[in-house]
C-alpha cells in the first residue's frame, strides 16, 4: 500500500486541467499536487494514475512519488471558491497526492531535446497503458534537475470506463504523441520493457490501489477481481501478438511538431 498522509492546508487550485487538482500541504511537511476522488471522472482516474505511474517507475521511467492523502471535511470550510469548496467536501477521505516538483519546467523542444532511447521507451509505454494524453497540446512531461519526468496519467487505461469493450490489442495511434519525432527504436526499446513485465510485477502495482476505489465496479464481485482484470489486460497487451504496436521510422530523430504523425505500422512486432 502507498504511504498515507493527512492534508493540513489547501494552498491553491491548478486550473490547467478540467479535474481541478490542487496544491496541498501535508502532515509530513511535504507539498503535493492532489488529485481528488470526486473530480472529473472520479476514482477511476486515480486508479489509472497509480497503476500507470507505479508501473512506469518500475520500468525505469521517472514519475513523481505517490502517496494516499486523507482529506478532513473541515479543510474546505474557509475556501472562498465555491467550486473548490464543494470539491473538497465531496472528496473527504482518501485522495491521491503526487509529489510537487518545485522549479520543474514544462517540456519545451527548443530548450530540451529528448534522448531517442527515452522517447522510444515512452512512446511504447504510453501505447501499453493506452495513454492518449501526451501530445504537443498537453505534453505531461516535466524537466526537473535536467531529467525528464512523466506526470498526469489519469487519461490512461481508459478501457476501464467500459470493461465490456476492453481489448488488449486495441491499436494505439501515436501520431499525436509529443515524443514521436525523437523515437527511433520503439520496437527495440519496447521489447526490453516488455521482458520486465511479469504477472508478479503487475500484481505488485495493482495492489497499491486502495480497495475502496475498486469496490462496486460494474461486472466485478470484489476489488481483487478488478485487480486481476487489470493484470490480465496489461499482461496480454505486453506479451500478445503486438498488433497495437506503432513504431517510428528508423534513422535520425526529427524535431518539431511538423513531423508528428510520420509513423508506419507493420514489420517485426
Amino acid at each position: 500500500m502507498l504511504e498515507k498522509i493527512a492534508a493540513t492546508r489547501y494552498v491553491t487550485p491548478l486550473r490547467e486541467g478540467g479535474s481541478l487538482p490542487g496544491v496541498v500541504e501535508a502532515d509530513d511537511l511535504g507539498t503535493y499536487v492532489v488529485k481528488f476522488r470526486e473530480a472529473g471522472q472520479g476514482r477511476r482516474v486515480l486508479v489509472a494514475e497509480i497503476i500507470a505511474a507505479e508501473l512506469g517507475r518500475r520500468l525505469g521511467l521517472r514519475t513523481p512519488e505517490l502517496k494516499l492523502i486523507d482529506l478532513d471535511p473541515q479543510l474546505g470550510i474557509r475556501e472562498p471558491d465555491e467550486e473548490v469548496q464543494d470539491l473538497l467536501k465531496a472528496s473527504t477521505g482518501l485522495n491521491l497526492a503526487v509529489d510537487f516538483l518545485p522549479g520543474a519546467l514544462g517540456f519545451e523542444p527548443l530548450a530540451w531535446v529528448a534522448d531517442p532511447l527515452f522517447a522510444s521507451k515512452v512512446v511504447w509505454f504510453d501505447g501499453l497503458i493506452h495513454n492518449i494524453d501526451r501530445s504537443w497540446r498537453n505534453p505531461n512531461l516535466l524537466v526537473w534537475h535536467h531529467e525528464p519526468w512523466l506526470i498526469d496519467h489519469g487519461a490512461a487505461l481508459w478501457f476501464h470506463h467500459n470493461w465490456r469493450t476492453a481489448d488488449p490489442q486495441r491499436p494505439f495511434d501515436a501520431g499525436d504523441h509529443v515524443l514521436t519525432p525523437y523515437a527511433t527504436d520503439v520496437a527495440g526499446e519496447g521489447a526490453l520493457l516488455a521482458a520486465k513485465i511479469t504477472r508478479e510485477l503487475l500484481e505488485t502495482v495493482t495492489a497499491l490501489v486502495p480497495d475502496e476505489w475498486l469496490r462496486d465496479e460494474p461486472g466485478f464481485d470484489s476489488p481483487g477481481a478488478v485487480r486481476e482484470a487489470y493484470v490480465d489486460h496489461l499482461l496480454r497487451r505486453a506479451h500478445g501478438p503486438g498488433e497495437w504496436l506503432v513504431r517510428t521510422e528508423q534513422g535520425a530523430p526529427r524535431h518539431g511538431p511538423g513531423s508528428v504523425g510520420e509513423f508506419w505500422r507493420g514489420g517485426s512486432r
